[in-house]
């Protein structure tokens, strides 16, 4: 046991287990938070705006984690909240980051849970893990830059590219012409799988929809579906099996996202498979999805489920599952995580996020690329510090 001194000249005792010893090299020294709106150039509106329970969504609030160590090193993550939410994970982030000063920056799963147990009170699930997110996903980058490694070589790599499929051109609102047109611009770009949105109230124009999609794609081309959690457990199974006959990937949140025994039940009538979890904020409730065997294809959102390193967690479970994996969203982060995990995933590619960033990952011949670029790879552009609505530094820079 030693003793420690406090900013109030206390000596306090500090357990043997929580000195430092000769393993820490660095501490974390300043950190700084930014809340970033980005504006979207059109309204997005899927099956839960056309069924009344959402407006069209404008812009995607970001949450970013830039740290930096005593010694220089600088690592940047990211959260973020579609509609409501943006300022409650920035509150909830800035409440806890100052845990963090003078941590270790390598104790990634240490610091996970001290900052959970900071904010323990409002759960361990959604915008209290979510806020966590980008200071986990900042320390991995940071971990992964000091290696000089990208991220999905730190984690080892099972592959240095990912089957990619494009959302953001078949969305509710999208004329069907238009939805022809940017399936046609993201084959021609190297992406190699295309998903449109499902779960209108007419359900005959879904099927309309569908049938004019696979006769321009061709039978060859791989074609997903997602409902949004939109159809109740008949629908579903009514049109799951109308479905059938279109060779899809795979049916996306048929219902909805807690419904773990209907999804059970889907999955196990229909030779379609099905795909969900990206609403999902914990790595326990994606287990029960699991458990029940109610999923094929598992799509958790990193930033969602508190950062990468319960990503990680989630992604060992899947594995002794024998599940794939499609993760949901922010292509940035996923790739890496995707292109580390063992059997052959999916990375769904949007380019909302572009205006964020100075770098672009490459897409050809049906894949994403992991880039030469350490850690994430990524950097703010000038546009998204423009953005930036608060913003909340804590620690000294060197």
């Amino acid at each position: 046991m030693i003793t420690h001194e406090t900013p109030e000249n206390r000596q306090v005792a500090v357990p043997a287990a929580f000195q430092a010893g000769e393993a820490t090299l660095d501490r974390i020294a300043h950190i700084k938070l930014s809340s970033v709106t980005l504006p979207l150039a059109t309204p997005i509106s899927d099956a839960k705006v056309l069924t009344g329970r959402q407006k069209p969504m404008t812009e995607v609030a970001f949450l970013f984690a830039e740290i930096t160590t005593e010694n220089g090193h600088e690592g940047i993550g990211f959260s973020y909240s579609k509609r409501a939410g943006g300022p409650g994970q920035f509150a909830h982030a800035q409440e806890i980051a100052p845990v963090l000063i003078g941590e270790d920056p390598s104790d990634i799963g240490k610091l996970w849970t001290k900052l959970v147990w900071d904010g323990a009170s409002v759960g361990r699930s959604g915008l209290s893990t979510q806020a966590i997110a980008a200071f986990d996903i900042a320390l991995w980058d940071l971990k992964a830059k000091r290696a000089g490694l990208p991220l999905a070589k730190l984690l080892g790599a099972h592959r240095d590219s990912v089957r990619c499929y494009n959302t953001s051109g078949g969305f509710l609102h999208t004329p069907t012409d238009q939805v022809l047109d940017n399936a046609t611009a993201s084959l021609a770009s190297g992406i190699g799988g295309i998903k449109i949105k499902v779960g209108h109230p007419d359900r005959k124009e879904d099927l309309r929809r569908l049938t004019i999609v696979r006769e321009h794609l061709g039978d060859d081309v791989p074609l997903m579906v997602d409902a949004n959690q939109q159809w109740d457990r008949p629908t579903a199974r009514r049109m799951g099996r109308a479905f059938e006959d279109f060779g899809l990937v795979w049916i996306e949140e048929p219902l909805d996202a807690y419904d773990a025994e209907g999804h059970a039940a889907l999955a196990t009538s229909l030779d379609t498979p099905i795909a969900t979890g990206e609403m999902l904020s914990s790595v326990a409730e994606h287990y029960e999805l699991i458990r029940r065997g109610a999923v094929d294809i598992i799509q958790p959102d990193a930033p969602r489920i508190g950062g990468i390193t319960q990503f990680l967690k989630l992604a060992a479970l899947a594995e002794h599952h024998h599940l794939q994996l499609a993760p949901h969203f922010a292509m940035e982060i996923h790739l890496h995580l995707a292109a580390a995990y063992p059997h052959e995933p999916w990375v769904e590619h949007f380019d909302w996020l572009e205006p964020l960033f100075n770098e672009r990952l490459e897409t050809r011949d049906g894949r994403m690329h992991v880039s030469a670029r350490p850690g994430l790879g990524i950097t703010l552009t000038e546009e998204a510090r423009a953005w930036t609505r608060q913003s909340y530094e804590t620690g000294a820079r060197g």
